[in-house]
């Protein structure tokens, strides 16, 4: 089960993330540049309109200058739209620039996540994936939009309002900067908490998100066992959780911002009482005073905002962390085969093949047989022989422990790994539809597969009737998972699928248990059709359907008890004659 990140294991400026962060921006360099540029500019322009106001009143204004006074106010305008402009263009580029980086790193983050072994998703929750792909790559954007470049804006802005007050009069910038050390010290203690309350809100979300989405998933047992009291119970708690998580964190900002408040009119406070008695006694011009306390509105309200932003980069930071760790895994099947324009005939070959989920949990155990070209072989044994393991390992799914495997006396590493799928087709019990039109289902949008074959490969298993009399025939919505459709019209899909995409090899694992006989008969002279000319690997529950089988192999906790024809099993009155007799057994009765 991954472990989320907490506080302590993501600092709040991760300077190896945040380079990994800006390898991402390396495209768009140019808006980058553009955005410093503007971060920059902006700094500087927002500082001058106090000073000119404060030119404004002691000049124009004290000696009752009308022309000087329009001419001020033209100045003062002209600052407003020129940092209007320069607003716009920052927020705006900011958030195009989050926008594009965070597509990239989304597409390249689903490319890794479909590149993993299936062991990695059999041990993370799908939910908690969901969460990394959508809403952490999310909160990125305002890593660009509000967090490192807004963060620089505000510092640079400090240090120009700082040189201004210090210009204007260095005794009135000291009096009013001296309830700083109080404003740093509560944004501290803010800053430190908001970033722990922060990791409980990103681990309650991913919690909620794992939670609905195998629920929804599953909600038909939740439904077939009266389990709905006990769910929601379950979905409450970690609802509230949730709920706790997200008002600890209101709670922090709504103590922050009024003290920060405070503590800003503290400082306004102590310019007004000392500039006051300093331009009674004509020892500072009143424009200064005022500029002074437009200037302490604009130093304290950066420093307000910067813990905020610092929360904001925090939350880049965590999500980033998460993110890179996913990327950084390296449960990837190896594709550094070359093959992919050898002509695949189809023989198989398992060579002392062991195999294990988990270190030591062996499921299959120095597994060796052959199929030759054309033929079909045909595997049986109680649930957890093995028989599955053995489709997953020919496809590359997992990789073998020990032993080879070889197709056309070539070991399966060497051949490319899209062109090694592409001529194997394996048909499943359980039938995965996705919420799209029967036709994409069929061909997976490939370019390359047209509709006249589509209909010819639907024709011969016998799913045209069905499909044609659905609302907009090959073009009718299965909705999620094929809801709509039944057990059997499911696998005749299917069968369908792995027709038109003409494998020389076909593996049907179980493919025809869950559907009745009437659909099983047509799906097995469907299933006769298909093998014709290619090699065949079936995994079976029904004895019935592999009598006809070249070869056939008995398992019995992950290894080979017996191999042979159906009649020569028959004689041997061992595993196989067995399950055959209990099999009858329960026809008869």
């Amino acid at each position: 089960m991954n472990k989320e990140i907490t506080s302590t294991q993501a600092p709040i400026v991760d300077s190896t993330i945040l380079r990994r962060l800006f390898v991402f921006a390396k495209p768009y360099m140019l808006q980058f540049w553009m955005l410093v540029l503007l971060t920059i500019a902006l700094a500087a322009v927002v500082p001058l309109r106090p000073y000119v106001i404060r030119l404004t009143i002691d000049e124009p204004i004290a000696n009752r200058d009308f022309q000087g006074l329009l001419n001020m106010m033209l100045l003062l305008t002209g600052l407003l739209v020129i940092q209007s402009i320069i607003q716009y263009l920052h927020t705006f580029l900011s958030g195009v620039l989050g926008q594009y980086i965070i597509k990239d790193i989304r597409i390249k983050l689903f490319r890794h996540l479909q590149g993993l072994r299936l062991k990695f998703f059999d041990k993370t929750p799908i939910g908690r994936l969901v969460t990394r792909n959508v809403s952490d790559i999310e909160t990125l954007a305002e890593v660009f939009s509000q967090g490192v470049a807004a963060i620089i804006g505000d510092l640079l802005q400090l240090l120009v309002i700082f040189g201004f007050m210090l210009y204007l009069d260095w005794k009135l910038a000291l009096i009013s900067l001296s309830t700083l050390p109080l404003l740093i010290l509560a944004t501290y203690i803010f800053k430190e908490k908001i970033k722990v309350s922060f990791n409980t809100v990103r681990t309650a979300v991913a919690n909620l998100n794992t939670f609905v989405q195998e629920h929804i998933t599953g909600m038909s047992i939740v439904q077939i066992f009266n389990s709905e009291a006990i769910e929601l119970k379950k979905f409450k708690e970690i609802n509230k959780e949730h709920r706790k998580a997200n008002i600890k964190s209101v709670m922090y900002y709504s103590i922050y911002f009024p003290v920060a408040e405070i503590i800003q009119a503290s400082g306004i406070g102590l310019v007004v009482w000392f500039g006051a008695g300093a331009v009674i006694q004509e020892r500072v011009e009143i424009g200064v005073l005022i500029a002074f306390i437009m200037y302490i509105q604009m130093f304290f309200r950066p420093i307000r905002m910067i813990a905020d932003r610092f929360n904001t980069l925090q939350m880049g930071i965590v999500c980033a962390k998460r993110i890179t760790d996913l990327l950084d895994n390296r449960e990837q099947i190896s594709n550094t085969g070359t093959f992919k324009s050898k002509e695949v005939k189809g023989k198989v070959t398992f060579d002392k093949v062991s195999f294990a989920y988990n270190e030591e949990e062996w499921v299959l155990k120095n597994i060796s047989f052959e199929v030759k070209q054309g033929k079909t072989l045909a595997l049986v044994g109680a649930t957890g022989a093995g028989k599955s393991s053995i489709v997953n390992l020919l496809n590359r799914f997992y990789e073998i422990n020990q032993g080879e495997i070889r197709i056309d006396d070539e070991l399966i590493q060497h051949y490319e790994l899209p062109y090694l799928r592409k001529n194997i087709a394996i048909v499943l019990q359980d039938v995965f539809l996705f919420s799209d039109t029967i036709f994409n289902n069929i061909t997976l949008k490939n370019p390359n597969i047209s509709r006249e074959k589509v209909i010819e490969a639907a024709d011969l298993v016998g799913a045209r009737g069905f499909i044609e009399r659905l609302p907009g025939g090959f073009d009718y919505d299965v909705m999620e998972r094929g809801a709509t459709l039944s057990v059997g019209q499911r696998q005749l899909i299917s069968f369908v699928r792995a027709m038109v995409y003409d494998p020389k090899i076909i593996v049907l694992d179980e493919a025809t248990s869950s559907v009745d006989s009437g659909t099983e008969e047509l799906i097995q002279a469907a299933i006769a059709k298909l093998m014709k000319g290619r090699t065949a690997i079936v995994v079976a529950h029904r004895l019935s359907t592999i009598q006809k089988a070249d070869n056939i192999i008995v398992l019995d906790k992950g290894e080979i008890k017996e191999m042979g024809t159906h009649e020569a099993l028959l004689q041997l009155h061992g595993f196989y004659a067995k399950l055959h007799e209990m099999q009858y057994k329960e026809v008869a009765v």
